[in-house]
């Protein structure tokens, strides 16, 4: 119905705008990566998501259509509404949830409040194939790099580092150098640590 929003940036906080769009002002649940990727107070574009309740109307408002796409599918899943799927938008990146899909990721997942191991299991059933097509991820170089990451992370964890912020660490260094060893990611790792 509503699938983007042009307007003026009225109002902002983390987890909603106003947009005045010709006099009128909608209200947008955001994300906490849609938020900080907003101007001050400029002309914004949002795409947007409405969704439809017995008791409500909601209006959700995205950065770009990557993460509106990646919110579809989430709501898709059965035990995913859309507060889970913004929760899970606000914790991750686009290409973050991305990547957990396709590597079939059940902890990364499961790391969303709210979300446990049934659901997050569900989450991969029912959409690694839609993210691997829609996205145009290539499988293979998923699992090498999702295997070589999880086994970095361990090593890190034996040397008695803290697995949450090793994850954040290792990940980053997967993405810059997405056909690095285990060994180097454990060095590159060690340096910032």
């Amino acid at each position: 119905m509503i699938t983007q929003i042009r307007g003026r940036l009225v109002e902002k906080n983390p987890t909603e705008v106003v947009v005045d769009c010709n006099g009128v002002g909608y209200l947008l649940h955001i994300s906490l990566n849609t938020f900080s990727a907003l101007p001050a107070d400029e002309n914004v574009i949002l795409y947007t998501h409405l969704s439809i309740r017995e008791d409500a109307h909601t209006l959700f408002g995205f950065i770009n259509k990557t993460e509106r796409a990646i919110f579809k599918f989430l709501i898709s899943v059965s035990g995913v509404g859309p507060s889970i799927a913004r929760t899970m938008l606000s914790s991750m990146t686009s290409e973050e949830i991305q990547q957990a899909i396709a590597s079939e990721n059940v902890a990364v997942i499961q790391s969303v409040k709210g979300i446990g191991v049934k659901t997050a299991q569900r989450v991969i059933v029912d959409l690694k194939d839609k993210i691997l097509k829609t996205f145009d991820i290539d499988e293979v170089s998923m699992s090498a790099s999702n295997t070589n990451k999880d086994e970095a992370l361990s090593a890190l964890e034996v040397l008695g580092f803290q697995r949450k912020q090793s994850e954040k660490l290792v990940s980053i260094i997967v993405k810059e150098h997405a056909d690095a060893s285990v060994e180097k990611i454990i060095k590159l790792a060690l340096k910032s640590l």
